[in-house]
């Protein structure tokens, strides 16, 4: 109980207790959202985002299955009635499966076996251990936009679950984000290679990369993806993990009808 406690404490101290840190996301993901409208957090975690997403005034569907963590969410905004938690994992297809949660680092808690053996042979991961697991409820993305409406951006951030996430959405979001990590470079291709065939029949996604929590772009310009891949390829080396984030080139050409 103890270890459990100093993660979450560790997680809290991360992501709401950096001077600054919430004044430049929300800065950042205005982006993206503003009054009204609807955002996904995908992997809510401690809730950093829904903080500053409720700032905009969005509406948040706030989706995690770690218990620790869920305790946290409630705590910050069962009061607010423009927060949905969900207390759910997100996958390819409905059902439950397997999260294993790391006690002392619950932000890299995974639902994915392969993604956690490839992260390990990483030295930046030496010291993590993934050392107990929960079973979890899995839905899927089109089951959350017919619950709660399509998001006007989405961020999916769930360790290496990236690709089974978008394999349950049949439609392109006007805006999403999903994370890059060094060691995991082949599955953020195939992240990217999903997003790039829901993009098509609506005109298309246009890509940036910001690094870890910086809130900032790296390109000061929007990229088709082969240069997303080269921009990547660049900041591969470093081992700082990030998150990629795309938009349609022609939002007003979203995909709304049913499909």
């Amino acid at each position: 109980m103890l270890r459990r406690a100093r993660g979450i404490a560790r997680s809290l101290a991360v992501y709401h207790g950096v001077p600054g840190r919430h004044r430049r996301m929300v800065r950042f993901y205005g982006e993206f959202l503003g009054p009204g409208d609807v955002g996904f957090d995908i992997g809510a975690h401690v809730g950093s985002r829904v903080r500053a997403w409720r700032k905009l005034g969005a509406r948040v569907i706030a989706v995690e299955p770690q218990p620790d963590c869920l305790r946290v969410l409630r705590l910050f905004f069962r009061r607010d009635r423009e927060v949905t938690i969900v207390p759910d994992a997100v996958g390819a297809r409905a059902g439950r499966a397997r999260l294993g949660i790391s006690t002392a680092t619950p932000t890299v808690s995974s639902m994915s076996p392969d993604w956690i053996k490839s992260v390990t042979a990483d030295r930046s991961f030496a010291w993590v251990r993934w050392d107990r697991s929960v079973e979890v409820e899995v839905a899927t993305l089109d089951d959350l936009i017919r619950v709660h409406g399509e998001p006007t951006f989405c961020k999916i951030d769930v360790e290496g679950f990236e690709v089974e996430v978008l394999a349950g959405l049949t439609r392109p979001l006007r805006a999403l984000s999903f994370e890059y990590l060094p060691p995991a470079h082949d599955a953020a291709l195939a992240a990217l290679d999903l997003v790039e065939r829901l993009g098509a029949a609506a005109g298309g996604y246009e890509y940036n990369y910001s690094p870890i929590e910086t809130m900032q772009f790296a390109s000061d310009r929007w990229l088709d993806a082969a240069d997303l891949v080269s921009l990547l390829e660049r900041f591969r080396p470093l081992g700082r993990s990030g998150d990629v984030y795309s938009r349609l080139t022609r939002p007003d050409r979203e995909a709304t009808s049913d499909h």
